[in-house]
């Protein structure tokens, strides 16, 4: 028998397929999502709409097709294939409602579905009661089909199952249709697969007959309304579950928040009971859990620093009052130390109302200190822990702008400072400072004095007002004579003295800058008087301080303009009085003030650091002098340079002067370099230094013997040539005891130790004869000649040899 379809039925058929596969997705999504006994009701509910949703498909399916006669359908067995596939998805669903879906799951799912609906269909097929038979063909490809649509159902519910916003809407709609085409095509092809015969005309029907006009669309209409009452208690639950999940997930977050927070948080309510906190706060007070749990925020008042207490339970009562307060305090830990906090009460409103208070507490000792530290340094001196010049001069400002009675300033510097530190090193020259200023503190510790390192080897005071100039005074002569104290350094004694200028407001100055300036001249007057002292600033200091700027000036243009010259004192042989060589000593003429003495441009060249190009052009000359005379034939003598203390410990030093000789063409045996006792405070320094001079040939002279502090250890360790003898022992020798023995000792050492001696300052017959008694041979002084110009050199000791001189 064959039949035919009502096309409008089969449409119906389809969309209800599209609602139940829609219905489908939604309810795997959910279903993955549930938790216990929300899991098995929406297992059950999702069963019960996919089931009827597959089950109407197929019954309007049925009842679209028509038969050239009626047919009665058995209804237990129409019970019987709702009842099966309502148990299939059921099986399913649980199987495949994980959030994580294996293959095994998919494959299982899929297939009870797949048999669900296989035997839905043809149970379904079996209620009709007339004879039925199937093409094994189209029959395996219904069932294929069903296996298909199945897998492809929960695949992409699966995939589908999350995201609620319209992109995932039109997937699953998308997904639906498709779906909808492969329930449809498995039923429809099912029903190709039937061959329908008339059944004998004996048989009488038991089954009831339906209504193929109204029913199916009765069907349709009500399984459209169940699923979309469906799809929409699901749109809304999901809505929940969302808000739900957003909220626990929020719950998870403050959690984490409070729980792993590095900073201590308590909570309170209104009558200041905690009521949570977590580990760090515990860590940060030392106060156990077991207490928080218990206790109230009044309990750790006492644990509040005295100093802090109050103004700490002022803040926190206004945060109580709706006012989030932020403020720094401090608590004594349990273990007794103590903790620097920086705390931030947060109130806690509900329905406009101060429900409580958040206490978050933070650990900001470590930044505390750093900050104190910071703090100390810019107003405290690193090396030696002083007041620095920031600290000095906000205490000068203030004092200045309180309009103080007369008060005063000292400005000190160490005197030879520089020679210590170029000699042992910066290090050294740092545990020096270190010893001064500890030195100064103890010694003005009774006095209303503010002392201050400015920087280097400068120290600055301040005088109380109610200090008189004699208390100043006598402050700067205690200072001095504490600083004039030997110093260890190196297993060896150091002797320095300081120099302190001093001035006072308002005579001297009205403004910080001014006074400062003032004790700074006063200062280096007394430097230029041979140092060791104080000086009170007097307005004929600032005279003498413009002219030294004035020299300094023009000192700097001196070599480029040709007004250094170089003038040579004879050195004699006392035995023959013949000239056995020449002390070359630097002299400036200057185009307005005449002839400058060395005392006093030299300390300006030293200061200044014009000393190394000054001493530079003066060995250079001399060299070239002393070449010129014995290239026309002059005796064969040596000339001897004085070297300063900056250029004995410049780094370059022998490579230096050996271009120097090289550059002039003299031999460097006719060369003698003159140095003091003071730069041999180092001997490690001076060996190395004065080894490589004597390898080039190079002469050394130890000039000023005597009159410094050095120990003698230096005269068996160092390649020195030539002693001489300083005037200031030569001066007296005639009339002073001590002068004459210390004399015929130093001539006696040097000739044990092979070295040659010079007595420098012979000016009379008797200062010659006690020299010339005691074995000294070679002399220098006025008694012989002045300093000449190279001219009068060669006419006095050069013409008697008859030698022809360019």
């Amino acid at each position: 028998m064959h039949g035919s379809y009502d096309m409008l039925l089969v449409l119906f058929s389809y969309v209800v397929a599209v609602v139940a596969s829609y219905t489908v997705l939604d309810l795997v999504g959910r279903i993955s999502t549930a938790k216990g006994i929300q899991r098995w009701g929406w297992v059950l509910f999702g069963a019960v709409a996919m089931g009827l949703g597959v089950w109407s498909m197929h019954f309007v399916g049925m009842l679209a097709f028509s038969l050239s006669i009626s047919v009665a359908y058995d209804l237990g067995m129409v019970l019987l294939s709702v009842v099966v596939v309502i148990a299939a998805s059921f099986g399913a669903l649980y199987v495949v409602g994980r959030s994580k879906l294996t293959l095994p799951h998919l494959l299982g799912g899929g297939m009870l579905l797949a048999v669900g609906i296989s035997a839905m269909h043809y149970i379904g097929m079996g209620a009709m009661e007339i004879r039925i038979s199937y093409d094994p063909f189209w029959f395996t490809c219904s069932v294929l089909i069903a296996i298909g649509a199945s897998f492809a159902a929960f695949w992409l519910a699966f995939y589908l199952r999350t995201g609620n916003d319209r992109g995932s809407v039109w997937k699953k709609l998308g997904s639906s249709f498709i779906m909808g085409a492969a329930v449809v095509g498995m039923h429809y092809t099912g029903m190709h697969a039937a061959r329908f015969q008339e059944r004998d005309a004996s048989y009488r029907a038991s089954g009831i007959l339906l209504n193929h006009t109204f029913l199916p669309y009765f069907i349709a209409g009500g399984t459209l309304l169940t699923l979309g009452l469906s799809i929409f208690g699901i749109f809304i639950s999901n809505r929940f579950a969302s808000k739900e999940s957003e909220i626990r997930q929020g719950e998870k977050w403050y959690k984490s928040l409070f729980d792993n927070n590095q900073d201590g948080i308590i909570s309170i309510d209104m009558h200041n009971r905690i009521t949570g906190f977590n580990s760090a706060i515990v860590r940060l007070t030392g106060i156990s859990a077991d207490w928080f749990r218990s206790g109230s925020i009044d309990g750790i008042l006492p644990f509040i620093v005295p100093e802090e207490r109050e103004r700490t339970r002022e803040l926190f009562l206004k945060s109580l009052n709706g006012e989030m307060q932020s403020y720094q305090t401090a608590i004594t830990h349990r273990l007794g130390h103590r903790v620097e906090l920086n705390v931030v009460n947060v109130p806690v409103e509900q329905e406009g109302k101060v429900a409580g208070s958040y206490i978050i507490a933070k650990d900001i000792t470590e930044e505390h200190a750093s900050k104190e530290k910071i703090q100390y340094l810019a107003f405290h001196d690193e090396l030696t822990g002083m007041p620095n010049r920031r600290m000095f001069n906000q205490a000068l400002n203030g004092m200045i702008e309180r309009r103080a009675e007369r008060f005063c300033v000292m400005m000190m510097d160490i005197d030879r400072f520089k020679l210590i530190n170029d000699s042992l090193g910066h290090t050294y020259g740092d545990l020096f400072l270190q010893e001064v200023g500890k030195r100064i503190q103890t010694c003005i510790s009774a006095d209303r004095v503010t002392v201050a390192r400015l920087g280097g080897d400068e120290f600055t005071f301040l005088c109380d007002p109610c200090c008189d100039m004699d208390e100043v005074a006598g402050i700067a002569t205690k200072v001095i004579a504490e600083i004039s104290v030997p110093y260890r350094l190196k297993e060896n004694d150091f002797y320095v003295t300081a120099s302190i200028g001093i001035a006072v407001y308002p005579d001297d100055g009205e403004d910080a800058v001014q006074l400062l300036k003032n004790a700074d001249t006063a200062m280096y007057e007394v430097k230029r008087n041979g140092k060791n002292g104080y000086q009170f600033y007097t307005g004929e200091l600032n005279a003498q301080l413009q002219e030294k700027i004035e020299l300094e000036i023009d000192l700097r243009q001196a070599i480029l303009r040709e007004q250094l010259y170089l003038d040579y004192q004879p050195q004699i042989r006392s035995s023959d009085s013949q000239m056995i060589g020449v002390e070359a000593l630097v002299r400036w003429r200057h185009p307005v003030k005449g002839v400058i003495s060395p005392g006093v441009f030299i300390p300006i060249a030293e200061e200044t650091g014009i000393i190394y190009e000054l001493g530079t052009w003066v060995l250079r000359e001399a060299c070239r002098q002393m070449k010129q005379w014995h290239d026309a034939g002059g005796p064969k003598i040596t000339v001897s340079v004085n070297l300063s203390s900056q250029q004995f410990h410049q780094s370059n030093l022998p490579v230096y002067i050996k271009g120097i000789l090289e550059e002039t063409g003299l031999e460097a045996q006719y060369l003698e370099l003159e140095i003091t006792e003071s730069m041999m405070m180092d001997p490690s320094v001076s060996t190395a230094i004065l080894n490589e001079l004597t390898e080039l040939g190079i002469r050394i002279s130890l000039d000023d013997f005597g009159t410094g502090y050095s120990s003698l250890s230096y005269l068996k360790l160092l390649p020195i040539h030539t002693l001489k003898i300083d005037r200031s022992f030569i001066r007296d020798i005639t009339v002073n005891k001590n002068d004459k023995a210390i004399v015929a000792t130093i001539i006696s050492m040097a000739q044990h130790l092979n070295m040659d001696v010079i007595a420098e300052g012979i000016e009379t017959k008797e200062q010659l004869d006690i020299l010339t008694d005691n074995d000294c041979e070679k002399i220098q002084g006025y008694y012989f000649s002045r300093p000449l110009p190279p001219k009068e050199v060669e006419a006095v000791f050069f013409a008697p040899r008859s030698l022809v001189l360019e």
